[in-house]
């Protein structure tokens, strides 16, 4: 379709309601004014919420924009009817999304139909710059052609100083503007070859393509017009760019300095293809190649902003469930309470639950010397061999390598800078050996109630053998079902096994992996970590998968996850190491194992 299909001055084709009613009038019918037949359903309101936002793009508030299932009136992706006020859009270029689902009243919904948010901004231009009109005697003439073709740029061109932030979507819809205005059967003549030109190498110049998109139109028309003519043309269509919105006359003349440039009677129609004409195709071959460069360009772009929108939001996901996990923590180890804390942002009802803890006891000498034999092998994981540094120098301290010194003789004896440095110093350092943070989460769900009591020693074990490790290591415990109830709060030796029962209901294991890793700072690296999990995992499906997620989140940093199963047919998740214990003896060991190797990856 022509250029000056995207803005009609001339009167245009009625809508059969409007045929109709003339029909009517003829035969001597009443009729009012009636307007032009409304979109049905979603697309009218679509069309009042385009027209809505329409000022803030055009700076006008007299235009009305309508969606037209079908097809604009004037054929036209868009249309801008200057004489009526009225934009047309064709609903196709909202595809592939539903009417339903589209939403313009709504900022930041346009991102997702840029093509048609395009048009609509390209037609926005031509109402808010379009001040000029061809005269009617030239109208279908090649200075009227040529005119609204540098017009497509100019108001562009115009339009992007004003509002700069509007350029992704111009890209967007430069497709669906030009290149149904080409097809295979367009010959490769000077008159085709310009216009081309100045549709899309003027939306080069205009600051909306980048130049590495255009080189391959440029190239075949480049070998249509030859390389004088291209910049003849070239400086007409920079020169129509900076033309006043009112100034028609200057168009005009620009127009016709077109038509000169190529040989064409600026009075007459268009000029037809001439003999010498190169063949057809190629032209839009051509386009067809820049539009795919543009649309490619466009997909990276978008792919980064949604890396980067996806990374933006899951930063503030994870800020919003840092901030959660650590006021979950603050009432969890809260020292004035041992009552059991209901997760989440919803008060629990009804009578508060009891404590599962029953008391305290002693530790057997079997748990003390368990205990003993785990901090000695967390000492050993934790030592760290002293770091050497090698210095080289000219004199003492030092040991001295005789080859150096020859090298530095052999320099003085030659009248040279002695640069030899003979003397090598070693200074070793002590590397000091990280912390330790253990979290334990034990289930304290109606299947863990067998393994009550290995599970209680077993988590005596592990924080006792951490507290014995290093003065700055620390190691806190949460028996959880649905509530959380503090075993041991961080920083606290327990000296008493703590003996709790197993009857609960519901797994709260990701509010609990949250209160331990806020307590302990499991995801911050510079120390030993290590989460250590009691469970069967006969949890439901969605309190699995937030479980995960969280363990997931902690292996990313470098926090080893083990699982503790002191039942036949467990089912850790994903993430974790599993550990099988039948007897106590056992556990420990793997314990130890699990604690060297998360101190050793310590970083």
């Amino acid at each position: 379709m022509p250029a000056q299909a995207h803005i009609s001055y001339a009167a245009t084709v009625q809508y059969e309601e409007e045929q109709a009613a003339c029909r009517w009038e003829d035969d001597g019918g009443h009729v009012g004014h009636l307007p032009p037949a409304a979109p049905a359903g979603h697309w009218l309101r679509i069309s009042a919420a385009l027209t809505e936002r329409l000022p803030e793009i055009a700076g006008r508030d007299d235009v009305i924009v309508t969606c037209e299932v079908g097809g604009t009136r004037a054929g036209a992706p868009a249309a801008f009817y200057p004489t009526q006020a009225v934009i047309e859009i064709d609903t196709s270029v909202f595809a592939p999304h539903r009417p339903a689902a589209l939403q313009p009243a709504r900022h930041g919904d346009e991102e997702r139909y840029p093509v048609a948010w395009g048009a609509l901004v390209h037609e926005a231009s031509h109402s808010a710059h379009s001040k000029w009109t061809t005269p009617a005697a030239l109208r279908g003439t090649a200075v009227d052609g040529a005119a609204q073709m540098l017009e497509e740029s100019r108001v562009e061109y115009t339009h992007l100083a004003r509002r700069p932030g509007d350029r992704p979507f111009l890209r967007a819809c430069v497709g669906r503007l030009v290149l149904a205005d080409f097809t295979a059967h367009t010959p490769n003549d000077p008159w085709q070859a310009a216009y081309a030109a100045g549709l899309i190498l003027a939306r080069r110049d205009a600051g909306i393509l980048d130049a590495d998109e255009t080189d391959p139109l440029e190239e075949t028309v480049t070998a249509v017009l030859g390389t004088d003519l291209l910049a003849t043309l070239a400086g007409i269509w920079k020169a129509a760019q900076v033309t006043r919105d009112e100034d028609g006359p200057q168009m005009l003349a620009h127009a016709r300095a077109w038509c000169q440039a190529l040989g064409a009677d600026p009075h007459q129609p268009p000029p037809a293809p001439g003999p010498d004409a190169q063949g057809q195709g190629e032209l839009a071959e051509a386009i067809g190649e820049t539009i795919g460069n543009i649309t490619a360009a466009e997909a990276a772009t978008a792919a980064i902003a949604a890396a980067r929108a996806t990374r933006a939001r899951e930063k503030s996901e994870r800020a919003a469930q840092e901030k959660q996990a650590a006021l979950t923590a603050t009432k969890v180890f809260a020292p004035s309470t041992r009552r059991p804390h209901a997760p989440g942002t919803t008060k629990h009802r009804g009578k508060p639950p009891k404590s599962p803890i029953t008391g305290t006891r002693n530790p057997t000498g079997a748990e003390k010397a368990a205990a003993g034999q785990l901090a000695r092998a967390l000492r050993t994981a934790a030592y760290r061999e002293r770091t050497a540094t090698v210095t080289a120098s000219a004199a003492p301290p030092g040991r001295l390598n005789m080859r150096g010194a020859l090298a530095r003789d052999a320099q003085k004896a030659a009248g040279a800078t002695p640069t030899a440095m003979p003397w090598i110093h070693t200074q070793r350092r002590q590397a000091p050996s990280p912390p330790l943070r253990v979290g334990i989460a034990v289930d304290i769900s109606g299947s863990m109630h067998e393994a009550a009591a290995p599970i209680a020693s077993a988590a005596w074990i592990l924080a006792r053998a951490t507290a014995l490790t290093d003065p700055d290591s620390s190691a806190a415990t949460v028996a959880y079902d649905h509530f959380l109830t503090a075993i041991t709060a961080p920083g606290r030796t327990p000296d008493r096994v703590a003996e709790f029962t197993a009857d609960g209901f519901g797994h709260s294991l990701a509010e609990t992996t949250d209160a331990l890793s806020a307590g302990l700072g499991l995801t911050q690296p510079g120390r030993g970590r290590l989460l250590v999990i009691a469970s069967d995992g006969y949890y439901a499906p969605d309190e699995a998968a937030r479980a995960a997620d969280r363990i997931k989140t902690l292996t990313r940093t470098g926090c080893a996850v083990l699982w503790l199963a002191f039942a036949p047919d467990p089912r850790p998740l994903p993430g974790t190491t599993l550990l099988e214990l039948a007897d106590l003896a056992r556990a420990t060991a793997a314990i130890a194992q699990a604690a060297t190797a998360a101190i050793a990856t310590t970083r």
